[in-house]
């Protein structure tokens, strides 16, 4: 076997056999230790799975290409509660009042450019100051999450648009809204990251950052656009929360950047840079929320979950420097 090689079959394709262990491991306990009469791999049950894994799959695919580009945004979790605030409170603006249903992609519109401005605010600081993006987003995150208190205070922001509750509700050839929008960001951003040169200049800045710069890659706007993909992309997974729920609480996304980067993790991408896979981390996203889902089934609490997934990115990191170091190793001979 070449040099490398089980490291990135682990990486690549592991994550799809432990989906597998964990659908087989959960519908058998579940025979004998869930509550409900409903089989684990129920159809429905699935489709729903994929409907809840949305709003934190869409962040967790921005992620990826932030932390393959050799950074990590930790403001995500803030950034979706503030697009979710301006997405709901501007559908009952004075300004619009005469737009009808038309205030919708309006609404719309002014959450995703509030994600795509915050984001580009992260990116043009550690751009032009040099510091690393783990300090600039620790301290855009309590930033913008003060921004969110002081908008409303403690009270919930809400506004409850029916014709918008029925788009987010619909199901499209079996699948729901949420579950496309997903669906159709891991494709764009797959085919962002492997057919385009921005997919492969953000590869070559986190695998070596000065080899980048002396090839002539302008690292400092390349990062800058990344941090404002996944600004809009945490925009948008508020606007497909937000559009069914109707109501914003200032609280809301705390720990979304811990499970994004979580699943992004599981799915094999390297957090010091320079490697990853967009549909390994979809794959991750799938095998959290089918362990969040598989244990609740069969009883566990959600204390347990938390520990379980937290052992398991765990194991994944030490498996991950385990297998680069034997890498190197092997490639000195």
């Amino acid at each position: 076997m070449a040099p490398g090689t089980l490291s990135k079959f682990l990486k690549g394709g592991a994550i799809w056999g432990f989906i597998v262990l964990e659908l087989i491991f959960f519908s058998v306990a579940g025979e004998f230790l869930s509550l409900s009469d409903k089989a684990f791999m129920d159809f429905d049950n699935m489709l729903l799975l994929f409907k809840q894994s949305a709003p934190i799959g869409i962040v967790a695919i921005g992620m990826t290409i932030i932390m393959i580009n050799g950074n990590i945004d930790l403001s995500v979790g803030a950034t979706f509660a503030l697009c979710g605030i301006v997405l709901l409170d501007s559908m009952s603006w004075p300004i619009f009042a005469g737009l009808g249903n038309w205030v919708i992609p309006v609404a719309w519109a002014l959450a995703l450019l509030t994600g795509i401005l915050l984001g580009a605010l992260n990116g043009l600081i550690v751009w032009k100051t040099g510091v690393d993006a783990f300090i600039v987003t620790l301290g855009s995150m309590l930033g913008y999450r003060g921004l969110v208190f002081m908008y409303n205070g403690e009270q919930p922001t809400s506004h409850l648009n029916w014709t918008l509750v029925d788009f987010a509700e619909a199901q499209f050839f079996g699948l729901h809204t949420p579950t496309w929008f997903l669906i159709v960001v891991t494709a764009a951003l797959w085919y962002l990251m492997n057919r385009t040169v921005h997919g492969r200049n953000a590869f070559a800045i986190g695998d070596n950052r000065e080899a980048a710069i002396n090839a002539g890659i302008r690292v400092g706007p390349h990062m800058m656009i990344n941090f404002m993909i996944i600004g809009f992309l945490a925009a948008l997974s508020a606007v497909v929360f937000y559009s069914e729920s109707g109501s914003v609480n200032p609280n809301d996304g705390q720990l979304y950047e811990l499970w994004a980067i979580t699943a992004v993790v599981l799915g094999g991408t390297k957090l010091s840079g320079g490697s990853g896979s967009i549909l390994a981390t979809f794959g991750g996203v799938v095998a959290i929320q089918l362990l969040r889902k598989g244990l609740g089934h069969i009883g566990a609490g959600t204390e347990t979950v938390n520990l379980v997934i937290g052992l398991i990115l765990i194991a994944v990191l030490f498996l991950d420097r385990q297998l680069n170091i034997k890498g190197k190793e092997a490639l000195r001979v």
